[in-house]
């Protein structure tokens, strides 16, 4: 199992690698075509490695997959929202941003597998920790219903401001460099602001894996079926961001859908020793959530204010 492992982690390590270097250049702006090819790609991939879990481990395992990987795709579509304010308050460049999200999802890669191995051993040694995960899916769903949304601000986030003791901050973005260096004989090492959204990325990656994880937790405890659906949802999010940048104002009521699925995971989750929900009738569930919010949005737009 650990060759499977190891080949899988090779495989989007290589995949991110070919996207940055080969497909694209440095300096070069996503497209909205390309960024939609670049997501039914990922979404191909990942339905070809559904077939393979298929004739590998069987039709549960593949199920499992898919459940968990429309879950987690469906929760990382918030993180479009932050990747916008973020990207919108540091008023990074066009054409710096596919850099950005690729170093983000690298290290969101390692901090989802250390998260994944963390909390399926807890539920193995302490099985009371289902219970806490489902209040916490719960409540979180809950909050996102209250607020509409996660509520984010990038000019409070702790690490920043501790970044920013650390090392001095160049005003200006230096091409692609996240650090330069600056002053007499270039002896200073100056930090540039494209670190800073770097770190804010990551560090809001950390509050979405505290929902997400859970969420596939609550679909199967196979640390491959869970790690491989997180991988790929967080590999095609990249491209979706740039598919879906200039469409976000559209899905209105998305936030809601999203919230209603976090609580129905969370009560599968409480109620999992009492009452057996199938791994189907879970995905069919999400789904039809997920498409009446997409369809309602559609239906009843946003209006535009009126100026009288």
């Amino acid at each position: 199992m650990l060759l499977f492992w190891i080949l899988f982690n090779l495989f989007a390590l290589g995949m991110l690698v070919l996207d940055l270097r080969a497909f694209h250049r440095p300096g070069h702006p996503v497209r909205f075509r390309e960024s939609l090819g670049w997501t039914a790609m990922w979404i191909a991939l990942a339905v070809a490695f559904a077939a393979l879990l298929y004739f590998w481990q069987g039709h549960q395992a593949a199920l499992e997959f898919v459940t968990g990987y429309v879950v987690e795709l469906s929760l990382s579509v918030d993180n479009l929202f932050v990747f916008l304010l973020i990207f919108n308050y540091f008023a990074v460049p066009e054409e710096q941003q596919h850099r950005v999200l690729f170093w983000g999802i690298l290290g969101a890669l390692v901090m989802r597998g250390i998260f994944i191995g963390a909390g399926i051993e807890l539920i193995h040694r302490f099985h009371w920790i289902l219970y806490v995960f489902g209040v916490l899916l719960v409540y979180s769903g809950i909050r996102v219903c209250a607020l509409g949304g996660h509520q984010f601000d990038p000019a409070r986030n702790p690490v920043v401001n501790a970044v920013r003791r650390w090392i001095p901050v160049t005003e200006d973005y230096v091409g692609g460099r996240f650090l330069v260096r600056r002053g007499r004989e270039k002896s200073q090492m100056y930090a540039t602001p494209l670190l800073l959204v770097l770190v804010v990325i990551e560090t809001t990656d950390v509050l979405f894996a505290v929902d997400s994880i859970p969420a596939v937790l609550a679909i199967t405890l196979n640390a491959f079926i869970v790690y491989t659906s997180n991988v790929f949802a967080i590999l095609g999010l990249r491209s979706m961001y740039f598919a879906v940048a200039g469409l976000m104002k559209i899905f209105r009521f998305l936030h809601y859908g999203l919230a209603v699925v976090l609580i129905l995971v969370g009560l599968k989750m409480l109620t999992a020793d009492y009452f057996r929900i199938s791994t189907l009738a879970t995905l069919g569930a999400v789904a039809l959530v997920l498409a009446a919010s997409i369809v309602a949005s559609v239906a009843r737009p946003e209006k535009e204010p009126v100026d009288l």
